[in-house]
């Protein structure tokens, strides 16, 4: 590292002695307590004063978060009511209409299940669920199936 032999200021020989030398290699110790060894100290201490201000002045002076709103619509079935949780009434009521109203299947069981059966990546056919037979995924339309149509059915049970 290159270590000035003169101080840059008056121009006297620098001694390079304890730990002053090494924070101003620049200076005798003349000019440094002339210009003050601390000179970085200043600058420093006005940006962290400014920073603080200017964040403690934008975090007070925001407007607060508008309260959140859920609105549903005017032909919902659902009531308005607030929902208790504790309410055993509400327990047996869904009770009842689940007995009253069966839930429908989305397919039907008689129906058959068909796979995509387009070569993958890995080289193997592609197993997701398609609607009808010779059909592919999203992923392999185009594409020509590994195995015969019999073996893309998939049985039910």
């Amino acid at each position: 590292m290159h270590r000035p032999n003169f101080c840059v200021e008056c121009g006297e020989r620098l001694a390079a002695r304890g730990w002053r030398a090494r924070l101003n290699p620049h200076l005798c110790r003349d000019c440094a307590r002339r210009l003050g060894s601390s000179g970085w100290l200043k600058p420093v201490a006005i940006i962290m004063v400014v920073a603080v201000s200017a964040f403690t002045f934008g975090r007070y002076s925001r407007q607060a978060a508008p309260p959140l709103l859920i609105q549903r619509a005017a032909n919902s079935p659902l009531s308005d009511s607030p929902v208790n949780p504790n309410d055993a009434s509400r327990a047996t009521t869904r009770k009842e209409s689940s007995a009253t109203n069966p839930v429908v299947p989305v397919s039907n069981i008689d129906e058959p299940g068909y796979i995509c059966g387009a070569r993958t990546k890995k080289g193997t056919p592609c197993h997701r669920r398609v609607h009808a037979a010779g059909e592919r995924c999203f992923q392999h339309k185009g594409m020509a199936a590994m195995v015969p149509l019999e073996k893309l059915m998939v049985k039910s049970k």
